[in-house]
């Protein structure tokens, strides 16, 4: 590092300083109906599907969360940024201010240190004064030094993260598929003549949606309820796509995917275990990812994965997409977010294995509104 390098990070971090020193104010607006929200989130480079005013409304009809945005622009300016959180006023969990619920990544709209900084002291303040449990952020980039000097927000959860790069040729993509694992199993999906179908009709979500509770119940949780999947479609439009592949006339896998801007983000997958073999859902994305680049899009998002769950990763990985990390933020630092004990959930998971299809739905409209 040249001295002129060190001389303006110091500058920098001066200017930052001098910055805190001064008064700002914090103001709340709410970004369903403050249009100002959704110009900063149209222009903004880091702002994803999950900022968008469409995403915050389905999370407020499904679940009845209330979308906040703290920003330090005054009333009847251009935002010139944002902080968006949920409200999340549970009996059964308590209080709490996410940001955001169900997504997997909420990068804060702010250019400058200072107002980020500001932000989350101001955040801080109303976790206090409010009876509130904890607030979480959920960055895609991780908080720098700055941060942790100047707030009390602390890491609380980390987890992988994988994009894949859509600009190269399709062929180029295709080669950095891994052989055995992603190029074989799509020639196996060709030869069984799976068909794929795209779209948001009331028989592909009826399908997606008996391939989902058979995928949650093979992984021993309920399934989030009908009714999400039904808002995001009515809020979200032309932006959410359902792939369903079949054989013959049975559904065998979907993938449900949003597009925002210049990215496709994989949100949600399932599939009918007797026919994994025949590589339906890598044809899923397969097909995803070759419509993305017909319609010139750049990015893959193929979401967050568990530290733990390595068949995930790995999966991920063979698509020649790139792994970063994902750190999820807290405060207060010391507040332990486990709802259940171990003993209480291994109970819990064992009883949704056995549940009827019903019974599984029901408890999953019952529950997820008070775990976002």
């Amino acid at each position: 590092m040249t001295k002129v390098d060190l001389f303006l990070v110091f500058e920098n971090a001066a200017e930052v300083s001098n910055r805190l020193r001064e008064r700002m104010t914090v103001y709340q607006i709410d970004p369903i109906r403050d249009l100002r929200w959704a110009q900063l989130v149209e222009r903004h480079p880091l702002a994803t599907v999950f900022h968008t005013p469409e995403w915050l409304e389905a999370l407020r009809r499904t679940y009845g969360y209330r979308p906040v945005v703290l920003t330090t622009t005054e009333s009847g300016q251009p935002l010139r940024n944002g902080l968006v959180l949920c409200n999340i006023s549970s009996w059964l969990t308590g209080s709490r201010m996410v940001s955001l619920p169900f997504s997997d990544h909420c990068q804060p709209l702010v250019d400058d240190p200072a107002d980020l900084i500001e932000l989350v002291k101001s955040l801080e303040g109303r976790v206090d004064g409010k009876n509130c449990k904890y607030a979480e952020l959920r960055p895609l980039q991780a908080f720098d030094s700055e941060m942790e000097k100047n707030s009390h927000i602390a890491l609380s959860e980390s987890y992988c993260f994988h994009m894949l790069d859509l600009r190269p040729p399709l062929d180029v993509l295709f080669k950095n598929f891994h052989k055995s694992c992603v190029q074989r199993k799509l020639q196996r999906a060709k030869r069984e003549e799976l068909r794929i179908e795209e779209g948001r009709s009331d028989s592909l979500l009826t399908d997606f949606y008996r391939l989902m509770v058979l995928t949650r119940r093979r992984h021993r949780l309920p399934p989030q309820p009908l009714e999400w999947f039904r808002n995001l479609i009515e809020c979200l439009g032309e932006r959410v796509s359902l792939w369903v592949a079949y054989k013959d006339n049975s559904p065998v896998a979907s993938i449900f995917t949003l597009t925002f801007k210049n990215t496709v983000v994989y949100k949600y997958g399932c599939s009918d275990p007797a026919f994994n073999n025949l590589g339906g859902t890598l044809a899923l994305f397969w097909h995803a990812i070759q419509s993305a680049k017909e319609r010139g899009l750049r990015e893959f998002d193929f979401g967050r994965s568990e530290l733990d769950n390595e068949g995930l990763i790995s999966f991920k990985d063979h698509w020649g997409s790139t792994r970063t990390t994902l750190r999820y933020y807290r405060y207060p630092a010391c507040f332990q977010k486990s709802l259940l004990g171990s003993r209480p959930m291994e109970l819990a998971q064992w009883a949704f294995s056995y549940l009827p299809d019903f019974c599984l739905t029901l408890v999953g409209k019952l529950l997820y509104r008070h775990i976002g």
